[in-house]
């Protein structure tokens, strides 16, 4: 199995990318747990670091799918953006997000990086501050010595090359 993340600031074409290639591929798609958990809530509702804890394990049993009988899993988020944001909103990363971020596997990391127009969403906080999140995600990327890739452009260009990048990989591995 390929496993795939996405990951990048809110409103850069996650959820849009892995949805369009979990179909292109017929791969698992796995969804944000983040937006299911804080559905619970009402849009007033501030998360505390025990909300992203809890977000991050379930996040990252879901990402594991151990079921999984696709070639391909692609997940719409991973432990960078859980950590990311415990940093950015609480000035720290607790451990037990820590260790779930240096214990997942992926084969592929897509940043997406935010060149789109943002689009209003009750549980989006950041318009103003999308580069500068995408700069702590390549920082991140880069320091975990992660194998990602940048996405950017309009939607066909970021699927294209998205495309050609897990074809090239898949090449690799049967070889």
């Amino acid at each position: 199995m390929i496993k795939i993340a996405i990951t990048g600031p809110e409103s850069s074409g996650k959820t849009t990318i892995a949805k369009y290639l979990s179909k292109y591929f017929k791969g698992e798609y796995v969804q944000e747990y983040s937006r299911e958990y804080l559905n619970h809530f009402n849009y007033n509702y501030k998360p505390t670091i025990d909300d992203l804890i809890e977000i991050a394990n379930n996040q990252f049993l879901k990402n594991i799918s151990l079921n999984c009988q696709k070639k391909y899993l692609i997940c719409d988020t991973d432990m960078t953006v859980i950590k990311i944001w415990a940093t950015d909103k609480f000035g720290y990363c607790p451990k037990p997000i820590e260790i779930l971020l240096k214990n997942q596997k992926f084969d592929i990391i897509f940043l997406c990086k935010p060149d789109m127009p943002w689009i209003y969403d009750p549980l989006r906080v950041d318009e103003n501050r999308r580069e500068i999140l995408f700069d702590f995600y390549q920082e991140e990327l880069q320091k975990s010595k992660s194998n990602f890739y940048i996405l950017e452009g309009c939607k066909s260009i970021r699927n294209i090359n998205a495309i050609k990048i897990i074809k090239s990989f898949d090449l690799t591995q049967i070889s």
